[in-house]
C-alpha cells in the first residue's frame, strides 16, 4: 500500500506536464498598428472607434431599432445556443479530470450444475450481485489538460462569432433603417421634380396657345415629366423592402413593425467626423479576429492531445461489490470482493494511427493559423477600403452638391427666357432635364454616403459584454 502511494503521489507531481506545444498568440504584421493610410482631416478622427455607433446619429428611434434586433434578431439567438453547445462541451471535458463512478446490480434465476453446490442444496434460485467502482485518469500527459484548453478555446471562438452576428445584425439594421429614410426622401425629390415639371409643361402648353411656342415643346416636356413620375414606383419599392427588411432584423413580421420606424423621411446624417481609432485597436476590436485567433489556439491545444496518445495512459481504480444467493442476503454482511490498484494502458507497438492524428492535429493548426493571418488581412482591408469609399463618396456629393446648385440657376434664367421669348423650348427642355437629373442624383449620393457609413462602421467592428 506504501509503495502505491509513493506511486500515486509521483504521478500527480508530473501531471501538470502536458504533451504538444504551448500556444504563444501569432503578433500581426508590425505595419498594421499604425493610422489607417485612408483617413481625412474633418472626415474622420483618431479617436477610439465607437461600439455603440449608432447613437453618433442622434436618432432615438434607430436606437430602440437596434436595441429590439440585438434582443429578438433569430441570427443572434442562433449564435447564443451555440455558444451553449460550446459551454457543454466544455463542461464535458472537464468532467474528464473528475473521477468516474460505476454503480452495477444485476439478478439471475436459473439452475445450477450438481457440482457447483453442496450436497442436498436447492440448486435452483436467485443469485444477485452487485458493486461499485472507481476510477481516475491520472493527467500524467496532458491530455486532459489539452482537452479543456482546447474546449475553452472553442468556447471563446463561439463568444467571438456572437459578436461577430451583433455587428452584422447592428449594421444591417442601421442599414435597413437608412435606406427607408433614404427613399423616403428620394420619394420627395421625385415628387418635387414631378411637379416642378408639371409647371413647366402648363407654362409651355399657354405659351403654344398664344402661338410663342410649339406643341412639340409641350410634349417634350410632358415626356420628361413622365419619366420622372415612373421613378416614383421604384423608390417606393425600395422603402417598402428597406423596412420589411427592419422588421425581420428587429425579430418582427413586416405587419408588426412599429409605425415610427417609417416616420422618418430625411436621410441619416453625421455632424462630426467618424471615430475610427487605429490599426492595433481594430485588430483587438474585431469579433472576427478573435474568433479566428481562439480557433488557432484550440487547434494547437489538440496536438497536445493527439500527442499525448503516445504515452501511456494510468487509471487508478478500485472495486467493491457482493455476490448473494438472494437479495436478502446481499446486505447481511457477507463477504466482500474489493480490489485496488492502477491499471497502466499503452499501445507502443503500433503508434502510426497515433502518429498520423498528430500529423492532422498538426495541419489543422497550420490552416487555422492561415486562417487567422487571413482575417486579420481582411480586417485591414475592408476597413481601409470603407474609409476611402466613405471619403469618394462625401467628395462624390460635395461635386454633385455643385452641380445641381449650378443647374437650379440655369432653370431659374432659362425660365425667365423662355417668358420673354428670346429661347425656344428645346433649350428649356435641356435645363430642365439637367435640374432634374442633378437632383436625383444629389439625393442617391446621401443615400450612399449612409450606407457607406454603415459599411465603415461595420468594418471598424463593435465590444458587447460576453453573454
Amino acid at each position: 500500500m506504501r509503495n502505491l502511494l509513493i506511486a500515486t503521489v509521483s504521478a500527480l507531481t508530473l501531471a501538470a506536464c502536458a504533451a504538444g506545444p504551448d500556444y504563444a498568440r501569432p503578433a500581426p504584421p508590425a505595419a498594421s498598428s499604425g493610422p489607417f493610410l485612408s483617413t481625412r482631416a474633418g472626415v474622420t478622427s483618431t479617436a477610439p472607434a465607437d461600439a455603440e455607433w449608432w447613437r453618433l446619429y442622434k436618432d432615438p428611434v434607430l436606437d430602440g431599432l437596434v436595441t429590439d434586433a440585438l434582443a429578438a434578431n433569430t441570427d443572434i439567438r442562433v449564435a447564443a445556443a451555440r455558444i451553449a453547445k460550446a459551454r457543454a462541451s466544455l463542461r464535458e471535458v472537464r468532467g474528464d479530470r473528475l473521477p468516474s463512478t460505476n454503480l452495477s446490480a444485476g439478478a439471475t434465476y436459473g439452475r445450477a450444475s450438481e457440482g457447483q453446490v453442496p450436497p442436498g442444496a436447492d440448486r435452483t434460485g436467485w443469485q444477485v450481485d452487485a458493486g461499485l467502482s472507481v476510477g481516475y485518469e491520472v493527467d500524467l500527459f496532458g491530455r486532459v489538460s489539452r482537452g479543456v484548453e482546447a474546449a475553452r478555446g472553442d468556447v471563446a471562438a463561439a463568444e467571438a462569432d456572437a459578436d461577430a452576428v451583433r455587428v452584422t445584425v447592428a449594421a444591417e439594421t442601421a442599414r435597413a433603417y437608412a435606406d427607408a429614410a433614404s427613399a423616403a426622401e428620394r420619394l420627395g425629390v421625385a415628387t418635387r421634380i414631378v411637379a416642378l415639371l408639371d409647371q413647366s409643361v402648363a407654362l409651355t402648353a399657354r405659351r403654344a396657345e398664344v402661338g410663342l411656342t410649339t406643341r412639340l415643346d409641350t410634349a417634350r416636356i410632358a415626356a420628361l415629366r413622365d419619366q420622372r413620375r415612373a421613378d416614383i414606383p421604384a423608390i417606393a419599392a425600395e422603402r417598402d423592402a428597406a423596412l420589411f427588411r427592419l422588421a425581420t432584423l428587429t425579430g418582427r413580421t413586416p405587419a408588426d413593425l412599429p409605425p415610427v420606424a417609417a416616420a422618418r423621411t430625411t436621410t441619416l446624417r453625421l455632424d462630426q467626423p467618424i471615430p475610427v481609432g487605429d490599426g492595433a485597436a481594430l485588430l483587438a476590436r474585431r469579433p472576427d479576429v478573435a474568433a479566428a485567433e481562439r480557433r488557432l489556439a484550440a487547434s494547437t491545444a489538440r496536438i497536445g492531445v493527439a500527442t499525448a496518445d503516445l504515452y501511456p495512459k494510468i487509471t487508478l481504480g478500485g472495486s467493491v461489490g457482493q455476490t448473494s444467493g438472494g437479495l436478502g442476503d446481499l446486505f447481511g454482511g457477507g463477504p466482500l470482493r474489493w480490489l485496488l490498484g492502477p491499471l497502466i494502458n499503452w499501445n507502443f507497438l503500433n503508434q502510426e494511427g497515433a502518429r498520423a492524428r498528430i500529423a492532422g492535429a498538426e495541419a489543422d493548426t497550420q490552416a487555422s493559423l492561415a486562417q487567422f493571418d487571413g482575417t486579420v488581412l481582411r480586417a485591414l482591408e475592408e476597413t481601409e477600403t470603407a474609409l476611402s469609399a466613405y471619403a469618394h463618396q462625401l467628395d462624390r456629393r460635395t461635386a454633385l452638391q455643385a452641380a445641381r446648385d449650378q443647374a437650379a440657376t440655369a432653370v431659374k434664367i432659362t425660365r425667365a427666357q423662355q417668358r420673354e421669348g428670346a429661347i425656344d423650348g428645346l433649350a428649356a427642355l435641356d435645363a430642365e432635364r439637367s435640374f432634374a437629373e442633378t437632383e436625383a442624383s444629389l439625393a442617391l449620393a446621401d443615400a450612399r454616403i449612409a450606407d457607406a457609413q454603415v459599411d465603415l462602421f461595420r468594418a471598424l467592428g463593435g465590444r458587447w459584454t460576453k453573454s
